[in-house]
């Protein structure tokens, strides 16, 4: 690569790459007093710029997303978010949420309400759609290999993906399989807006 092709490539990389970190019971615990040592330990240990509870199992979130929000705001993470439930992030005041690919039809509600929105995207349409319905960021994934997760996309596919779709106010983060600061840079050379995993952030 020549000088003008890697400036020109520099030129197009985002401001910003973020980092963000989805949360685990089976990562983080089930009980408050865990939940908040676990999650402590590892804001303290890597630089986050977004973080987002997620807990299918856990009956009552009640204390646990307190838990979460406290901590990160004393790490002054830019966005709270939470898994999905709409309802739940008014009602904790929390920036935004996670809608799954299921969700594509509360985007403009989540997004009436001023919440940061992100869906979760596995395939092209997806993303075109995510786009269409004004969401402020997508996941797409799996990006690497992912037990039951489907065949990975790959760097190239997600680069395609970015150069096509990404634009100022519609961030394009990569997901799936993320476990080592190798694929992290992998990731960055994509131009992609940032990265999001559970295991990158406890291995």
């Amino acid at each position: 690569m020549n000088t003008k092709q890697k400036l020109k490539k520099e030129a197009k990389k985002p401001p910003f790459f973020i980092s963000y970190l989805i949360t685990d019971p089976q990562e983080y615990g089930y009980s408050v007093e865990i939940f908040k040592k676990n999650f402590t330990k590892t804001l303290h240990s890597h630089k986050v710029e977004m973080v987002c509870f997620r807990d299918k199992q856990t009956k009552d979130t009640s204390s646990l997303i307190k838990s979460f929000k406290d901590i990160a705001q004393q790490y002054q993470i830019d966005k709270i978010i939470i898994n999905s439930d709409i309802e739940k992030a008014l009602n904790m005041k929390l920036d935004g949420v996670h809608l799954t690919s299921q969700q594509f039809d509360k985007i403009t509600y989540a997004k009436q309400h001023n919440l940061y929105t992100i869906i979760s995207c596995h395939n092209e349409q997806e993303v075109s759609t995510a786009k269409q319905y004004g969401a402020d960021a997508i996941t797409y994934s799996p990006i690497f290999y992912k037990e039951n997760k489907g065949d990975p996309k790959g760097c190239k596919n997600l680069q395609m993906i970015v150069e096509k779709y990404q634009e100022k106010n519609f961030k394009i983060i990569a997901l799936g399989g993320i476990i080592n600061h190798t694929q992290v840079e992998q990731i960055k050379d994509t131009n992609s807006a940032g990265f999001a995993s559970i295991r990158y952030f406890t291995n």
